[in-house]
């Protein structure tokens, strides 16, 4: 399956929308992680190929990191050795940050209403800070009713916080020999909900299935005002449910 690209968007001119006791939580702990040794993400990969940043748009043919599908014909697990080696380190790192975030996560009126009205082509992420040297990004995602990411990986650690709404989120694993994935949690996140993870165990597809708006805030290992995603790579594999 083809990944189809989408128009990038020019990264915004500043981001006073994020409160400054945010962003220095944030940065206390993953500057806790450096000093111990922790890397800030793992596997990490961008450059060419990705599109996006302030109001991107998460609808159809959405471009998967680097321009990679693993479809049949892509092993599901062909990255997992690489990322391994550093994936625990990271973990550490995402724990970190969500413990912080757990006492810092702020509102959804981050954001304008405008911005909070979401936009019907698909879900949309809204940058409000990338930290200098690009150590990290903090972003807000905002979700229309029966608006749902593809399932996906991505560029770093991450710590998801729900602001408002409930988002409905479901986390993959390859299957043996990487040909399918096994769905292995199925999870309802309502508002206040803080969860980190990293690669290579963050395969997963979030979707808004209420019947409002949902808002969401994102902290990634990475500068995405750089890579303008945090979408590494799209499974187009069979899923399996897993086995009792």
């Amino acid at each position: 399956m083809p990944v189809t690209s989408r128009a990038a968007v020019a990264a915004p001119p500043a981001y006073a929308a994020c409160p400054g006791g945010l962003a220095a939580a944030v940065r206390r702990a993953v500057g806790q992680s450096e000093g111990a040794g922790l890397t800030g993400g793992a596997g990490l990969t961008g450059g060419a190929g990705l599109t996006g940043g302030a109001g991107l748009t998460g609808g159809a043919g959405p471009t998967a990191g680097a321009g990679q599908t693993a479809g049949a014909g892509q092993r599901a697990d062909q990255d997992g050795a690489q990322d391994g080696t550093q994936g625990g380190d990271a973990r550490k790192t995402a724990d970190r940050v969500a413990a912080a975030l757990s006492h810092h996560l702020p509102g959804p009126d981050l954001l304008s209403p405008a911005q909070l009205q979401g936009d019907p082509a698909g879900y949309q992420t809204h940058v409000i800070h990338v930290e200098p040297g690009g150590s990290f990004s903090i972003a807000l995602m905002v979700w229309r009713p029966g608006q749902v990411t593809p399932i996906h990986d991505h560029v770093s650690w991450c710590v998801t916080g729900v602001l408002q709404g409930t988002e409905y989120e479901e986390i993959f694993a390859p299957g043996p020999g990487g040909q399918h994935l096994t769905e292995v949690v199925r999870r309802q996140n309502p508002p206040g909900t803080v969860a980190g993870f990293a690669p290579p165990g963050d395969i997963h597809r979030v979707r808004n299935c209420g019947s409002g708006i949902a808002v969401s805030l994102h902290v990634y290992g990475a500068n995405l005002a750089d890579l303008g995603s945090s979408i590494r790579r799209v499974y187009d594999l069979p899923v399996r449910a897993a086995t009792p």
